[in-house]
């Protein structure tokens, strides 16, 4: 087996797939119906991969080659606690993302709502932080607003596959640009506002092809300088805030003193500050909406 994984490690490695040992293994992992775990006891104990499998093996391996997206390949990815559904269609979720999952659950715990926490996800895409923060808190009701119809459908299918506890879920057709616009009835009544938003300016293409050409344009790009459609979404998460929310938005490492810029720049969010990623970049920007403010 480890003549195998070798292999294919050097056939993507040629390709420059990012990580080629460690999709190697997960794409054997998956070509022949296991766990990671028991393909690492297989190949402690020198087992031969059954010629069936290899041969499924290699179409993968051609596939990775091709730069389709490893979770594309799979059907899934992973996702803090969550293995979620993922195609052509939706943005797969990055590890980035799951820090804007542990602030919001850190801020609901520093509010300590006498009622059920009520959030709103602003462009959910695959459902990853709407179902995340739903079966991580004890009990919260949350409304996850995509406007996209595939990427909808793939987080409808997650959906199924989660046990929420106590929690609600609700995912929704929507333009996060215009959502509290076109519901009313929801002003003024969230505790969080969460939101990854397309941020990449409109010339910046991305480099790697299983971004460029397999994520969505629709959950890429931002507009000019990549805020444009953020701004929007600042102005709608105002209008969801109950006086004291809690805003939070993903951004790329540059974008940190632009996002609180624009912050600053509203009528009612306040006290913006970014924070960083696993990597030490600039990755998100949080904001308080203020106690008094007419909107």
């Amino acid at each position: 087996m480890s003549t195998v994984l070798l292999g294919a490690t050097r056939l993507l490695a040629e390709a420059h797939v990012p990580n080629p040992d460690l999709d190697s293994a997960a794409l054997l992992a998956h070509a022949w119906g296991i766990e990671a775990s028991d393909l690492a006891r297989r190949r402690l104990f020198g087992e031969s991969v059954p010629a069936g499998v290899t041969e499924i093996f290699v179409e993968l391996l051609d596939l990775r080659r091709q730069r389709v997206p490893l979770q594309h390949i799979t059907g899934v990815a992973a996702f803090r606690h969550l293995e979620l559904k993922v195609g052509p269609g939706v943005f797969v979720p990055r590890p980035e993302t799951e820090l804007l999952v542990t602030e919001v659950l850190d801020e609901l715990e520093r509010q300590r709502n006498a009622h059920e926490p009520f959030v709103v996800d602003l462009c959910s895409g695959s459902g990853a932080i709407t179902l995340s923060l739903a079966t991580e808190h004890p009990k919260l009701s949350i409304v996850g607003v995509e406007r996209e119809t595939e990427a909808l459908n793939w987080s409808l299918k997650n959906l199924t596959a989660v046990n929420l506890g106590d929690s609600t879920v609700e995912l929704i057709s929507g333009d996060a640009t215009t959502f509290a616009d076109d519901r009313p009835d929801l002003w003024g009544l969230a505790d969080v506002v969460v939101t990854n938003p397309p941020y990449v300016p409109d010339e910046a293409v991305p480099r790697d092809p299983e971004v460029r050409e397999h994520d969505p344009a629709a959950a890429l790009y931002g507009g000019f300088t990549g805020l444009e459609i953020p701004a929007l979404i600042m102005r709608q998460a105002e209008k969801l805030l109950r006086p004291g929310g809690f805003f939070i938005m993903e951004h790329s490492e540059e974008q940190g003193p632009h996002a609180c810029e624009l912050i600053m720049k509203t009528a009612s969010l306040r006290q913006a500050a970014t924070y960083p990623d696993y990597t030490g970049r600039d990755r998100y920007t949080v904001a308080h909406r203020v106690t008094e403010v007419d909107l």
